[in-house]
């Protein structure tokens, strides 16, 4: 039997590029990109973030992530407004006008999601968000820590 540790980071990336193409096929009809319907999403979570913090969030570059917000702002989907303790930063919110258009893009997600775990039991199910859950837990915080001098050059 194969080792499946060393396949797992690929795994995990491509069942990720799926659900991404699976949903963007049943969102094409809304007139929104990948990349603009990404930045709603995570910005209904995180309303009143700032653009880097939005930026980093979406692993993308803070210019690419305003040429996105400009298209959203001119359709009148966020605003920024002024951060009131520095002057030099934005923090961004949905408008009404985005929250039916995020209404119609959750059945899709939701669409996607049963599509993607056809055949996998409740209890699995569980187990795989609680194993992915605590992978997430156990990155973030080994990436607050440095990584030692050995270990970054030969592994």
């Amino acid at each position: 039997m194969p080792d499946p540790h060393p396949q797992l980071g690929f795994l995990l990336h491509e069942v990720a590029r799926l659900l991404r193409k699976r949903f963007e096929q049943r969102a094409r009809h809304q007139g929104l990109t990948r990349s603009q319907w990404q930045t709603i999403a995570y910005l209904a979570k995180l309303e009143g973030v700032h653009q880097t913090a939005l930026a980093e969030v979406l692993e993308i570059e803070p210019m690419t992530l305003v040429r996105i917000l400009d298209r959203l702002e001119q359709r009148g989907l966020i605003e920024r407004r002024l951060d009131p303790d520095d002057r030099r930063a934005w923090r961004l919110y949905l408008t009404d006008a985005a929250r039916p258009i995020l209404a119609a893009i959750q059945p899709l997600g939701e669409a996607t999601r049963i599509e993607a775990l056809k055949g996998v039991g409740d209890e699995d199910r569980a187990q795989l968000i609680a194993t992915l859950t605590l992978m997430k837990s156990n990155l973030a915080a080994a990436c607050q820590r440095p990584v030692d001098e050995k270990e970054a050059h030969y592994g």
